[in-house]
């Protein structure tokens, strides 16, 4: 706790210029375990397009996972950003002091009619389901109530049958019929925890969220997030999705994967590998350090090279 506590102060420390325009930007990882590659790549990509546009940018912990989550993963993400050159303009925002809110948007979906509860297990699901983008499509069992003796598991959302597009702004334009291609999807999961879709976008609005840049595996959500701020009154931000890092056998990085960790003890060469993958041009110097080259990038920064 003590190292976190320093984190937060020197983030207020060493903020360099005062943000200037109505741009804010935010990375938010997840305390599951050390930063690797392709977290480093996508904190570099919002940084670098929030700074590049004068903005503020945000670090948030996404903690809300209980099940997921290891005790000293906050500090070493921390201080691994802090070795990478990375500040923010606020302090850290944590998933689990935010449950009141979750509760509070549970209730306005319930109460609305736009949530029920299910009783279904992911094994019945998946034995009558047609496949979809994102695996079994939910087959509305419980949208007309529970059956007799059923006892609610999950909470879902009931989903529209017309479509929900937006322009991402390196994917380009972009539609989803949710119904179809997804179903009515869980927004509190049976164990309790509330689903990533609704925390996503409670945490969105209460910081003020304009930009949001991310990886592409995230794509495929943003439909399901658009129509909760819809349902919830709340504003929609710029979206700018990235490709996803890979290894050698066309898997998604991730920590689940064990991919390896990023080394705060030499960050530089790592720095200019993810402005290297992300398809920036070349830095005028060869940087000779992570001050020198975030002068250089933040400048040189373009979301049309990506």
């Amino acid at each position: 706790m003590h190292r976190l506590q320093n984190a937060r102060r020197d983030s207020r420390e060493t903020t360099r210029l005062a943000p200037s325009s109505d741009y804010c930007g935010r990375f938010a990882p997840s305390p599951t375990g050390a930063l690797h590659f392709g977290s480093l790549v996508a904190a570099v990509a919002s940084f670098a397009d929030a700074r590049a546009h004068a903005g503020r940018w945000l670090l948030r912990i996404d903690d809300i996972d209980h099940t997921r989550c290891v005790a000293e993963a906050v500090d070493s993400i921390c201080e691994t950003l802090h070795a990478f050159g990375f500040y923010w303009d606020a302090p850290i925002y944590r998933q689990s002091d935010q449950l009141a809110a979750y509760d509070a948007a549970l209730t306005i979906l319930r109460d609305h009619g736009h949530s029920y509860p299910c009783a279904c297990s992911r094994r019945a699901i998946a034995a009558v389901a047609r496949h979809g983008c994102e695996g079994p499509i939910y087959p509305g069992t419980c949208r007309q109530g529970l059956a007799p003796g059923a006892q609610g598991r999950s909470q879902r959302l009931r989903t529209p049958a017309e479509p929900i597009s937006f322009v991402d702004a390196i994917q380009g334009q972009q539609t989803q019929c949710i119904a179809d291609e997804i179903g009515d999807f869980v927004i509190r999961r049976a164990d309790g925890v509330i689903a990533y879709q609704l925390a996503v976008v409670i945490d969105d609005a209460a910081q003020n969220i304009t930009h949001v840049v991310r990886g592409a595996d995230l794509l495929l959500s943003t439909p399901r997030q658009i129509y909760l701020q819809r349902l919830l009154g709340l504003p929609t931000p710029s979206y700018a999705h990235i490709p996803v890092v890979r290894n050698e056998e066309g898997n998604k990085l991730s920590k689940s994967a064990a991919a390896p960790a990023i080394d705060p003890h030499n960050p530089l060469p790592t720095l200019q590998a993810a402005w290297h993958w992300l398809g920036q041009p070349p830095l005028s110097t060869t940087p000779s350090s992570v001050t020198d080259f975030w002068s250089q990038a933040i400048p040189a920064w373009s979301r049309e090279c990506v």
